[in-house]
């Protein structure tokens, strides 16, 4: 049976939390560090880390044989040398939907009420009661889901509820919809369900299929005024030619809290767009409470079934 002999646990946890962990992994020995504050010498003894450390620290990872990432992503993870090649790589996806669904939700909800301008109007002293006009509304609403996930769902449940169509694009179609879409289409089919989206919101990971799918022919077949919402990878996106079309008016909002390139440059053109809202890849990380507490679930949960020598969750293929 696999045994965990030193545990190092590089998330922001309560003494409560550790007390699962460390009970969890079979009670080995244990360094709780806080993000960041890893050490070389704290990489190198551990056999299991639970939580991220930089990249570059895990060339020091000469015992490691196990690594639940605390983070959905883990693309910096899954490059050559990285890791040693027999440790076993796991994330937390399904931890995050709440909260990066809800931040993109109210990203496009302000987009749609423009309340975005009047905030811009209240920073400025001199034009305060303006009337900015027409506005859209979440009820009747076409929603098109790329990237049907658990942060997609959350999304599709939020939209759903507000009384918008929510259109699911999968893959792989499945058996039989998921209660929060009212139709599910295959992403082969994407050319033709764009025209008809009010909004497009994408949570796709990054992979050679992805990057740069959003680009200027993605754009020209939006429906125009359409909003944009991208809470997956910046790197989905063609930036320069997003400036574009928010500027021509062809999209008619972006809501985004990640971008390409990542952080934005402060002298970037989409900082002057005034239909884009653009947040600094925060949607998730521990801003939501919930989140690290569904992050310690799953680690509690993968600790177990490690011990137990059973599969694990949210295993990587590297």
């Amino acid at each position: 049976m696999p045994k965990i002999d030193n545990l190092l646990v590089v998330l922001p946890v309560c003494p409560a939390h550790v007390e699962r962990l460390h009970a969890a992994a079979g009670s080995p020995s244990i360094a709780v560090r806080a993000p960041g504050e890893a050490t070389p010498e704290d990489v190198r003894t551990a056999d299991v880390i639970v939580g991220n450390v930089p990249p570059a620290l895990l060339a020091h990872a000469g015992s490691l044989r196990w690594m639940q990432l605390s983070s959905a992503g883990y693309d910096a993870y899954v490059r050559p040398g990285v890791l040693p090649e027999d440790a076993l790589l796991t994330c937390s996806v399904g931890a995050y939907g709440q909260a990066v669904s809800e931040h993109l939700a109210v990203m496009v909800l302000m987009l749609q009420k423009k309340l975005h301008l009047y905030r811009d109007d209240q920073r400025d002293g001199a034009a305060r009661w303006s009337d900015h006009g027409v506005v859209a509304s979440p009820a009747g609403a076409q929603v098109l889901v790329l990237g049907t996930g658990n942060i997609g769902a959350h999304f599709a449940t939020f939209f759903h509820a507000l009384g918008a169509h929510v259109t699911g694009a999968f893959h792989h179609l499945p058996a039989q919809a998921p209660a929060c879409y009212d139709e599910v289409r295959s992403f082969d089919e994407l050319e033709h369900l764009l025209p008809m989206a009010d909004v497009v919101a994408a949570f796709l990971p990054s992979t050679p299929e992805t990057r740069g799918l959003v680009d200027a022919d993605f754009l020209a077949r939006m429906r125009p005024g359409a909003i944009l919402a991208n809470g997956g990878r910046g790197d989905l996106v063609d930036t320069d030619a997003l400036v574009e079309a928010l500027e021509s008016g062809q999209v008619g909002g972006a809501a985004l809290d990640v971008t390409n390139p990542e952080p934005l440059p402060t002298d970037h053109p989409l900082w002057n767009c005034e239909n884009a809202l653009v947040t600094p890849h925060v949607s998730g990380f521990w801003h939501l409470p919930v989140t690290l507490e569904n992050v310690v679930d799953i680690c509690e949960d993968n600790q177990r079934r490690y011990v137990a020598d059973e599969p694990l969750r949210n295993l990587v293929s590297r």
